[in-house]
């Protein structure tokens, strides 16, 4: 029994605001997209979400690459498999592989492998990423994350006399547009 033919629906992910989700999918005919902005291992995806409750049987979920979609192997194959098993196609472009639910015991392992392949090449990159980091620091030439929250010694003496006086810490830390977070760190530092 064939599937039924249902709607190309594309899935992009990009990390950062400033990336350029367009070339993603780029002259792909789609009857609908859902992009993310978001790093790949972030488990907040709405737009993931979106499609997860979209998806009909006989749709092609069509996606760059795998490391588009998944953070890890793992939640890689929950994906595939979940989409598959609702006989919703899943086609990588990067790696030029389809899965429809049917595939031969090869097409299972070559998920893992591609996956697998996949999740050591972000491991890699996050590996130069941190010695790059170290050996700037060790040049001197890194300086870290920009500090969220700058206060003079008599800004954080206010704040304590604030604290002190009964207000609490989330109602100032909204004041000062940082995390509760930020400010507890910061109140304990001076």
């Amino acid at each position: 029994m064939s599937m039924i033919e249902g709607e190309k629906i594309g899935y992009i992910r990009v990390s950062s605001f400033g990336q350029n989700p367009q070339r993603q999918l780029d002259g792909l005919k789609l009857d609908k997209a859902f992009i993310d902005k978001a790093s790949g291992k972030s488990i907040k995806r709405p737009q993931l979400d979106e499609l997860l409750h979209y998806v009909r049987e006989g749709d092609t979920v069509i996606v760059h690459s795998m490391d588009r979609l998944a953070r890890n192997l793992d939640d890689l194959r929950q994906l595939v498999f979940g989409l598959t098993s609702r006989k919703v196609k899943i086609q990588f472009l990067k790696e030029n592989l389809t899965f429809s639910g049917d595939d031969a015991p090869i097409a299972t392992l070559l998920l893992s492998v591609m996956g697998s392949v996949a999740e050591f090449e972000r491991s890699l990159i996050r590996e130069r990423q941190l010695e790059g980091i170290a050996l700037a620091k060790k040049n001197g030439l890194y300086k870290g994350r920009k500090k969220s929250l700058l206060l003079t010694q008599a800004e954080i003496k206010k704040l304590k006399n604030r604290l002190a006086a009964g207000e609490t810490k989330a109602q100032l830390a909204r004041e000062l547009n940082v995390s509760r977070e930020t400010l507890y760190k910061y109140l304990k530092s001076n």
